[in-house]
C-alpha cells in the first residue's frame, strides 16, 4: 500500500486500497472542458466510397450517425465507466474529417460547468463515434483500425492539460 503524501497515487483506490469514486464534495465548480480525439485508418475500399464529408452506407450516413452515437455515449459516459460522476454536459460536439492519409479524424469537444471535468465523456464519446464508423463499414472491410483515441486538451480544475506539452 502507498501511504506516502509526495508519491503519486491512483485517484480511485481508497487509504485501504479499494475501488472508490472520488469525493468531489469540496472542489470549486469552474467550467471544465476536454478535447479528444480518434482516428480511425480506411482502407481502399472504405475510401472509395467517401463523398465529400460522407460515406453513404446501406445502414444511412456513417459519419452523421457516428456524431450522432458519439453524442449519446459521452452524456451516458457515467453509466458506462464504473466510477464516472454523472453530469448534465452542456456542450457536446463532434467533427469528423477525412485527412490525405483516408484516416477519419474524430474530434469531440465536451464542456460542463461542475466540480469534475469531462476528460471520459470526450474519450467515451470520441471512441464510440470510431466504433460507429467501424460498424457501418465492416461489410466493406474488416481491414478498418482505430489507430488511437487520445487526450488532447482539458480545461478547467486544479491544472489545464496539453498534449505533448509535458
Amino acid at each position: 500500500m502507498n501511504n506516502k503524501a509526495n508519491e503519486p497515487r491512483l485517484s480511485h483506490v481508497d487509504d485501504r486500497n479499494q475501488p472508490t469514486m472520488v469525493d468531489v464534495s469540496d472542489k470549486a465548480v469552474t467550467q471544465r472542458t476536454a478535447h479528444a480525439r480518434a482516428r480511425v485508418k480506411l482502407p481502399a475500399a472504405v475510401q472509395a466510397v467517401i463523398d465529400g464529408d460522407e460515406i453513404q452506407g446501406p445502414k444511412g450516413p456513417v459519419f452523421q450517425t457516428a456524431i450522432i452515437a458519439g453524442t449519446q455515449a459521452a452524456k451516458r459516459t457515467h453509466e458506462l465507466i464504473p466510477f464516472c460522476h454523472p453530469l448534465g454536459i452542456e456542450g457536446c460536439r463532434i467533427e469528423i474529417t477525412v485527412d490525405e492519409a483516408g484516416q477519419a479524424i474524430i474530434d469531440c469537444r465536451v464542456k460542463v460547468t461542475h466540480k469534475t471535468g469531462v476528460e471520459m465523456e470526450a474519450l467515451t464519446g470520441a471512441t464510440v463515434a470510431a466504433l460507429t464508423i467501424y460498424d457501418m463499414c465492416k461489410a466493406l472491410s474488416h481491414d478498418i483500425v482505430i489507430a488511437e483515441i487520445a487526450l488532447v486538451t482539458k480545461t478547467g480544475g486544479k491544472s489545464d492539460y496539453q498534449a505533448g506539452a509535458q
